[in-house]
């Protein structure tokens, strides 16, 4: 990884930080040359503060009090700001449960990316690996993506697919759509780390 320049990222999540820990081992194996500057949870009790604590990284829970399902007023001023402080250029949702509105968007222009469980523009928001199980879909995946204003609509970075099996219940697909987001969200990092992408409107070409 030579090439590539040093990708000071912080991590927002809700959940259990799965993908987050994925990007760790990618970054310890040498695989991805990334830092992750602060992880930061809306959840108190969120198992990805635990993860990130045991692995000797910045983490903090903030609020999104008094909303439930986006980021923005005073809440959304603490984490631009811890963001800013940590030293990231990058930010990387990790099962952020949350709507990023445009202070966000402004604050780091281009430069916050998601993942979600379909292959986008299939099957946005929630549950998404269901949604595909009951369309009767032969093939599911995950997109990293930038995010936009909309919901799940950003300029597509990485796209992975998983066969839909005859036998698969929601349980078990989603089972094999992670594991692919724990390969797809480090080779997107991987790229934009190396300088590797180029976006053209909606179209994101690799250099």
């Amino acid at each position: 990884m030579t090439d590539s320049k040093t990708l000071r990222i912080a991590v927002l999540g809700s959940g259990s930080g799965s993908n987050m820990q994925a990007i760790l081992d990618a970054i310890n194996d040498r695989a991805l040359n990334c830092e992750i500057t602060c992880v930061i949870s809306d959840v108190e009790d969120a198992y990805i503060l635990e993860r990130a604590a045991k692995n000797n990284l910045p983490a903090r829970h903030i609020s999104g009090d008094p909303f439930k399902t986006k980021l923005e007023g005073d809440a959304e001023a603490k984490y631009i700001s811890a963001i800013r402080d940590s030293g990231a250029t990058v930010v990387v949702l990790a099962g952020f449960m949350r709507i990023i509105k445009q202070g966000m968007l402004d604050a780091f222009p281009n430069a916050i990316l998601n993942i979600h469980p379909s292959i986008l523009p299939a099957f946005p928001g929630v549950e998404s690996w269901k949604q595909a199980l009951e369309y009767g879909c032969k093939v599911a995946g995950v997109t990293v993506h930038f995010v936009d204003g909309g919901t799940d609509t950003g300029p597509i970075i990485v796209q992975r697919t998983v066969e839909v099996r005859d036998d698969d219940t929601p349980e078990s697909l989603h089972a094999r759509i992670q594991e692919q987001e724990h390969i797809a969200y480090p080779e997107a990092l991987s790229l934009l780390a190396a300088d590797g992408i180029k976006v053209e409107g909606r179209v994101v070409r690799r250099a």
